[in-house]
C-alpha cells in the first residue's frame, strides 16, 4: 500500500515504532488528512492531529507515523519545494518528498522566460529533477521556437510540449510519473497544471478560466496527493508568483548551469561577474557566447539571494534578543489537552 503513495524500492523512510506509517495529503491548520496502514497492511484515511510543537510540522507529502489517533512524528525528508514564509527571513515548505518538479509554463502566448528562470531555481533548490512542461500547445505557432528558447534559458533540463485539449504529450508524460516517482507541479496560476491532471487521469478538478489581461486566477487552493493510474503520485499545489522565490547557492548554480560553468574560468574564484578583472562571464557577454539578459538575470536573483540571507540572519539574532528580555512559555502539546 505504501508504495502506491510514493515509497520506493531505495527510500530511506524511518517510521516510529508500534506505530502505524502513512502519508500526509493535506494539511489543515494542525490536523493532517493522512493515508495510513494499519496492522494487517490495510489502507485507511483520517484526519489526524499533531501538536503545534511537532518538529517539522507536517506538510504534504511527508512520510508520518500515527499513534492513538496522531501523527507523532515526521519522517527525515529527501527534498523540500519552499517559497518565502510572510515572516522575514522564513520559509514555508510547500511539499516534501518529491522526486521530480514540472515547471509548468503555458505557451499560447510568449513564453515568459523570467517565470522560467526563477521556477527553474527553486526546482533546483528543492533537490528534486525539475522537468519544463509547456502546456496549450495547440494554441501556438511557434512551438520549437519556444521549446528552443526555453532549452536555451535552462541548460540540460528536460523540456516538453503538452496539450490538455488535443492530449499531445500526455502519455509521455505518463511515463515519468510511474511507481515511485511523486512529483509536484509548479507554476503560475492560468499555467495549465489542473487541466493537465484532468488529461492525465481523466478527472474534473475545478479550473478556472484565464482573464483577458493574460493573469491567471487561482483554482487550486490547497496542496492535495493524487495516487495516478500510471502508478506515481502527483501534489497539486497553488499557483506561484515571481516574489515566490526561495533560492540557495545550489539552485542558482544548477539553473545557471551556462554562467556557472563560464564562471570557472574566472580569475578569481569570488568573481561576482561585475566588472571583476579576469572575469570570464562577461567576456562571454562580449563575444556573444552568453546573452546579456542572462547575465542580468544572474545578477538579480543572486542579489534576492543575498537579501534573503540577511534577512534570515537578522530574524535570527532579533530571536534571540527577544529570548534573552522574556521568560519562554512552555510549548504545547498532546498532554496540555483535555
Amino acid at each position: 500500500m505504501l508504495r502506491t503513495l510514493g515509497l520506493g524500492d531505495s527510500s530511506d523512510v524511518e517510521f516510529e515504532e508500534d506505530s502505524n506509517p502513512g502519508r500526509v495529503s493535506i494539511v489543515h491548520g494542525t490536523s493532517a488528512d493522512v493515508i495510513w496502514s494499519d496492522e494487517l497492511g490495510e489502507e485507511r484515511t483520517s484526519t489526524s492531529q499533531f501538536a503545534t510543537n511537532l518538529t517539522p510540522s507536517p506538510v504534504a507529502g511527508d512520510w508520518v507515523s500515527l499513534r492513538d489517533g496522531y501523527v507523532v512524528s515526521v519522517s527525515p525528508r529527501t527534498t523540500e519545494l519552499r517559497r518565502p514564509a510572510s515572516t522575514p527571513g522564513d520559509v514555508q515548505v510547500l511539499a516534501a518528498n518529491i522526486d521530480v518538479v514540472l515547471v509548468v509554463l503555458p505557451i499560447d502566448r510568449e513564453l515568459n522566460v523570467l517565470m522560467l528562470e526563477r521556477l527553474a531555481v527553486m526546482a533546483f533548490d528543492s533537490g528534486a529533477t525539475p522537468i519544463v512542461v509547456l502546456t496549450k500547445s495547440d494554441g501556438s505557432d511557434v512551438v520549437g521556437s519556444v521549446v528552443t528558447e526555453a532549452e536555451v534559458t535552462v541548460p540540460g533540463v528536460e523540456v516538453m510540449t503538452t496539450s490538455s485539449l488535443s492530449g499531445h504529450g500526455i502519455n509521455e508524460l505518463r511515463t515519468i510519473l510511474h511507481q515511485g516517482v511523486t512529483a509536484v507541479m509548479l507554476g503560475a496560476s492560468g499555467a495549465g497544471k489542473t487541466s493537465l491532471l484532468n488529461a492525465l487521469e481523466g478527472t474534473s478538478e475545478l479550473t478556472a478560466e484565464v482573464s483577458r489581461s493574460g493573469e491567471g486566477r487561482h483554482a487550486t487552493t490547497t496542496r492535495r496527493l493524487y495516487r495516478l493510474s500510471s502508478g506515481g503520485v502527483l501534489l497539486d499545489i497553488p499557483g506561484i508568483r515571481l516574489l515566490d522565490l526561495t533560492i540557495g547557492p545550489q539552485g542558482l548554480d544548477d539553473a545557471f548551469a551556462d554562467v556557472t560553468e563560464l564562471a570557472l574560468l574566472c580569475r578569481f574564484t569570488d568573481c561576482a561577474h561585475s566588472g571583476d578583472e579576469g572575469c570570464a562571464v562577461e567576456a562571454a557577454v562580449l563575444s556573444g557566447e552568453l546573452s546579456a539578459r542572462r547575465l542580468e538575470s544572474w545578477r538579480t536573483i543572486r542579489d534576492e539571494m543575498v537579501q534573503q540571507e540577511l534577512s534570515r540572519e537578522q530574524e535570527v539574532a532579533s530571536r534571540k534578543k527577544k529570548g534573552r528580555n522574556s521568560k519562554p512559555k512552555p510549548a504545547p502539546s498532546f498532554d496540555d489537552e483535555d
